[in-house]
């Protein structure tokens, strides 16, 4: 079972910071999973949700404060005191961090919300530059963005991701031309999520944060899951 590290470590320090990629970098997992906003001057910065509210002091909109704005931000103060320093970084800074490093790193893309013209182009621009396209993943919930950054950049794998317990799937990924399935755990257990696996799919699970249902993951077929927890995963399975 391949273990990636959701939003870094986060469950031992504050999601999507340099702080939770560290100690996810620290450890002999599989791969990384961040996420990718654009922010108001157009640079690609690593943040879950649209707005700032619940991670970081301030509030707003990503997209309508610059990087510098976005910088002035404490991205560790809800999480602990400890982390108040901890600034939201961009891809870049993520980028640089893993440089040389073996993880893979699955970069999604959270234009589902808002389109953010021109972010997967500087995604993939950002890979290409880095010399990794072979070591990402980028994944999205955008099924129109995933189709057009594997006609774009074909030598770089997609993830599609998806909630519901979908019938069709695998067709469904097909026709985006999406190399594996990011669904979350229901549909990775069920019928639909167990016969795609036998039948060869890749499937990696979110966000899995217990054993019993890793391991459920596991025997139903999954090839990897994301987990909050990497470290208590690392001795499940490995």
């Amino acid at each position: 079972m391949e273990i990636f590290a959701h939003r870094g470590a986060s469950g031992s320090r504050p999601e999507n910071t340099l702080a939770a990629f560290r100690e996810a970098a620290g450890l002999p997992i599989d791969g990384v999973e961040l996420d990718v906003h654009l922010s108001g001057d157009g640079v690609p910065v690593v943040i879950h949700d649209e707005t700032v509210d619940r991670t970081t002091d301030g509030s707003g909109y990503v997209k309508a404060m610059t990087v510098d704005e976005l910088k002035q931000l404490s991205a560790g103060c809800r999480f602990s005191d400890e982390y108040y320093d901890e600034r939201i970084p961009t891809l870049r800074e993520v980028l640089e961090l893993f440089r040389g490093k073996p993880h893979r790193l699955n970069i999604e893309l959270k234009s589902d919300v808002f389109p953010y013209p021109g972010m997967r182009q500087k995604v993939i621009a950002l890979v290409r530059e880095f010399g990794i396209a072979d070591q990402v993943i980028l994944s999205s919930f955008d099924h129109v963005t995933l189709e057009a950054v594997k006609r774009e950049a074909p030598e770089i794998e997609t993830g599609m991701l998806f909630v519901e317990i979908l019938a069709d799937a695998r067709a469904t990924a097909a026709r985006i031309s999406a190399d594996a399935l990011h669904p979350a755990l229901p549909y990775a257990v069920r019928e639909p999520g167990r016969q795609a696996a036998a039948e060869g799919a890749v499937l990696r699970v979110y966000t899995v944060n217990e054993p019993e249902y890793a391991v459920m993951a596991r025997e139903a077929g999954a090839q990897a899951i994301f987990t909050d927890y990497p470290d208590r995963m690392l001795k499940l399975f490995k």
